[in-house]
């Protein structure tokens, strides 16, 4: 008899606890029907692909599903290639507030930080 043992995955994407805590604050407030906060990367932008964070009211078979203390968060199944080994934060000083990315992939970005290139 022969068992296989299951490796579980890694993330495709790892959370900061103040990325988390900010997906909790989004979800406190979330129109109704939303089930979770996704991250994609659409093109757009000077280098080619953009990070975009919104709410969704639905999972999308491929997408990848991340469970946070305060509610359920997506990966774009077709952004996970360029995301894999990523950190995602949320960052807040007295003039701007965002998710910011530590994303190893990333060949390249915009002088904003708004876009980046693989």
């Amino acid at each position: 008899m022969t068992t296989t043992a299951t490796r579980q995955r890694p993330a495709a994407l790892i959370l900061t606890p103040a990325a988390e805590r900010r997906i909790a604050d989004l979800m406190a407030k979330a129109p109704a029907g939303a089930v979770g906060v996704k991250l994609s990367t659409p093109r757009r932008g000077c280098s080619g692909l953009a990070y975009s964070v919104d709410y969704v009211t639905e999972a999308k078979p491929f997408d990848e599903k991340i469970e946070t203390p305060g509610g359920t968060f997506f990966v774009d199944g077709g952004s996970v290639l360029y995301l894999i080994g990523s950190t995602m934060d949320w960052q807040e000083d007295d003039f701007t507030a965002g998710f910011v990315f530590q994303n190893p992939n990333a060949k390249g970005s915009c002088g904003c930080g708004e876009s980046f290139t693989v």
